[in-house]
């Protein structure tokens, strides 16, 4: 398991609200549990079937979790454990954007690393 990056999914629109900002307090979701709610590497391609299934116009946003003051590993159902940020991201945490696309089958097209 790769430690040093996270990984957030987000739409376009919300990427370019959330860059005006400089801070990132969640979606939806993450306000509604009390933390962001992160990926590990492998386990992006999972988050984005399970809750992205055929979403387009996604940004994957990369993470320097090691900066990350108020981050916690913690188990899922599923038994899995998944990072947690209790605080806002702020943008300058974000190393990368990469731009997830959909294939003619619906399927999210992601780098090779995933």
């Amino acid at each position: 398991m790769e430690l040093k990056f996270i990984y957030k999914i987000c739409t376009k629109s919300d990427w370019l609200e959330i860059k005006k900002k400089g801070e990132y307090k969640g979606s939806k979701k993450d306000l509604e549990d009390g933390y962001i709610h992160f990926s590990g590497e492998d386990q992006v391609k999972g988050t984005l079937k399970k809750f992205y299934q055929n979403q387009k116009d996604l940004i994957l946003l990369k993470v320097d979790a090691f900066k990350l003051e108020n981050l916690l590993w913690e188990q899922a159902s599923d038994g899995n454990m998944f990072p947690h940020l209790y605080s806002s991201l702020d943008v300058s945490n974000v190393v990368d954007e990469i731009e997830i696309t959909l294939r003619d089958d619906n399927s999210h097209v992601l780098p090779d690393n995933f």
